[in-house]
Parts: structure tokens; C-alpha cells; sequence
């Protein structure tokens, strides 16, 4: 059976990652495409490492008839995915790419997003899109809202090890390092090649990123508690990729155990020998995430790193990855082509 699927917002990054994977899906069909300000042409114009799927012209949205899809990829600005969402018919199952439905309480939304939500309704009833915790919800899910990539990239490193109290609370640091494609497309100054290459900067730093919201959220699901965590992200001049150099306070052969006992089973996420440190390049266009942990010289501290690819598994691929588990599809399929290299 193949499932025709729609993508809104398909001329941003995650848009083009969303078709270059589903071009080789099998049980998926492209049957629309949006993208407002480039509505009329097609997507080999706007992207020309594209120009070789037979695809449908990109259209306003709008135009598109979604009571002919099963299942909508919101791939949209923050802010806009709302009120898109809650136009479509209740048959038609989506999973957001956006911030708009990870958030469950609407006053933190408020306090991070600075505006009420304008389909509280649909807020409570997505289920947060982070494949391996929320595996069973997402099954059943009509509306999943897609994690943020740096909140991806933490929580795999810390879920497993705050529910198995093997690290103190009290006492987490985050520090992450992401590629340019995180800020999105469209055109900004500090964006600019001779304004970001050979540079490294901290950006939302000091508690005010947004993905902080996530961690908080989550990781007091998990804990039964408030954590909080310090989190500084750093912008550095690579396309593709995240490294997040997660600092806890823990036995480090006990936190490697619980991690590779937690991933063992899983399709997407390979926890690395005891010592050996991941690297971005190995998980490039692929929907992997490389797990490290090392001890630190302080005894009873460690060192956990995780890399993954923001397009991919943090985004468009973990989106293809909870599409297939709500249309009861094999949750792998589409997604096991290996990182690109070199």
C-alpha cells in the first residue's frame, strides 16, 4: 500500500530533506508540495540537487487539497504551524517539524514563545516526537510535534541516565556546538559566509535558547522533579551537524552501561566502546546518532558525547522515522542509507 503524503514548507532545509528521503520510500507518495512565496515552480528550481524526481509543483497551501493525503509534514516557521494544523481535516494525521506542539503547558509557551497558542486544543494532544521515549504514544498519535535538534541531541545523552538515577541532578552541563542549516534559510547577516566562516560563537546563551524548554519538560518527566540544566550552544561554520558535550557527575562504566543497555535495541542511535568519542562527519545525511562517554580526570565524573545530523535524526528523519510508526509502517523504513562521507 503506498500512503500519499503532503510536506508544507517544502523550499526550507527540512522541506528538501523530507523529499530527498521520501523520494526513496516506498510506501510514501509525494502528492503536495507548498511553499507560498515560491508557489509555481518546482522543486528542482529551488533546489537543483532535486531536478531528478518526477515531483508535484510547489502550490500555496491553500490549494492543496489535504483530504487527499494521509498524512501532512508541517515543515513551517515557528508560529505558523497552528493555526495551518488545526485547518486540516481530523483524519489527516501530522507531524510538525515546528516548536508549535512541544511545549504541553501553554503558559510555558507563553514565557518562551512570548504568545498565547492559538490551538491550545491540539497543544495537549500532540505527543512529543523523541522516537524512543514516546515510541508507543506515537503509534497512536493523530499530531506529533517533532523535538527541536539540540534538544534531541541532550536528551539522548541524559534521558536514560535520569531514569535510572545514575547522575546527580543538580549538577548537569550542556555544551553543544551546531551547524549553520539549524538557523534555517532565509537570509540573515550573520549568516553570511565572510561573517561565519573561520569562527566560532556562543549564541542564546545564559538560559535563554529555546530548546531549554524541552529539557525542562522532559527531563522532569523523567525525573519526577525539576532539573535544570546549563545549556550553551555555539554556532560553528559546518552545514550538516551537532556535538553536544553533555558534563554529569556520575560513575562513568556505570553511565556507559546504562546507555548501551538502553540503545542496544535500537535501529537509529549506536552507543561507542567505552572511551571512544563520536564525530559529526560519521552521521552526515543519515539518521544516525553516535553515542560516547568517557571519565573525566576528577573521579566520579564523566563525560557523555553525542553527535547527530540537525537535518536528519534531528529533524526530518526523526519526523519520516514517527510518520512510519503512525501509519503503521516499519519504523526503519526510508531511513537506513548510510552517512555520507567523506
Amino acid at each position: 500500500m503506498t500512503h500519499p503524503i503532503a510536506i508544507l514548507g517544502a523550499s526550507g532545509y527540512t522541506g528538501a530533506e523530507l523529499v530527498r528521503l521520501i523520494a526513496g520510500h516506498p510506501h510514501l507518495r509525494i502528492a503536495a508540495l507548498s511553499a507560498d512565496r515560491k508557489a509555481g515552480q518546482g522543486m528542482g528550481e529551488v533546489f537543483p540537487f532535486l531536478r531528478h524526481l518526477d515531483l508535484p509543483p510547489l502550490q500555496r497551501i491553500e490549494d492543496i487539497d489535504a483530504a487527499g493525503v494521509g498524512l501532512v509534514f508541517c515543515a513551517l516557521p515557528h508560529a505558523t504551524s497552528q493555526a495551518v494544523v488545526a485547518g486540516l481535516p481530523r483524519d489527516v494525521k501530522v507531524v510538525d517539524l515546528s516548536a508549535d506542539f512541544r511545549l504541553k503547558d501553554p503558559e510555558e509557551y507563553r514565557r518562551w514563545y512570548g504568545q498565547d497558542h492559538a490551538a491550545p486544543d491540539l497543544q495537549a494532544e500532540a505527543v512529543y516526537g523523541l522516537t524512543e521515549f514516546h515510541r508507543d504514544a506515537i503509534r497512536a498519535a493523530r499530531l506529533v510535534a517533532g523535538t527541536g535538534c539540540n534538544a534531541a541531541a541532550g536528551q539522548y545523552a541524559l534521558l536514560p541516565l535520569i531514569e535510572g538515577g545514575l547522575i546527580d541532578l543538580d549538577d548537569i552541563l550542556i555544551d553543544l556546538k551546531a551547524g549553520v542549516s539549524g538557523a534555517g534559510r532565509s537570509l540573515r547577516e550573520n549568516l553570511l559566509h565572510a561573517e561565519l566562516s573561520e569562527g566560532c560563537q556562543a549564541y542564546a546563551a545564559g538560559g535563554t535558547h529555546r530548546h531549554l524548554a524541552e529539557f525542562d519538560q522532559e527531563f522532569a518527566r523523567a525525573a519526577g522533579r525539576p532539573v535544570t540544566v546549563r545549556f550553551t550552544p555555539h554556532l560553528i561554520p559546518m552545514n550538516r551537524g551537532i556535538l553536544a558535550s553533555v558534563h554529569v557527575a556520575g560513575d562513568p562504566q556505570a553511565i556507559h552501561a546504562c546507555l548501551a543497555d538502553r540503545y542496544g535495541a535500537e535501529p537509529f542511535v549506536r552507543v561507542l566502546p567505552f572511551a571512544a568519542l563520536p564525530s559529526t562527519r560519521d552521521v552526515r545525511g543519515s539518521n544516525y546518532a553516535h553515542v560516547g562517554v568517557i571519565g573525566d580526570r576528577v573521579p566520579g565524573r564523566a563525560l557523555v558525547v553525542v553527535v547527530l545530523d540537525n537535518l536528519t535524526k534531528g529533524s526530518s528523519g526523526q519526523a519520516l522515522q514517527n510518520a512510519n510508526l503512525m501509519l503503521g509502517l516499519p519504523e526503519a523504513t526510508g531511513l537506513t542509507g548510510a552517512p555520507v562521507f567523506p
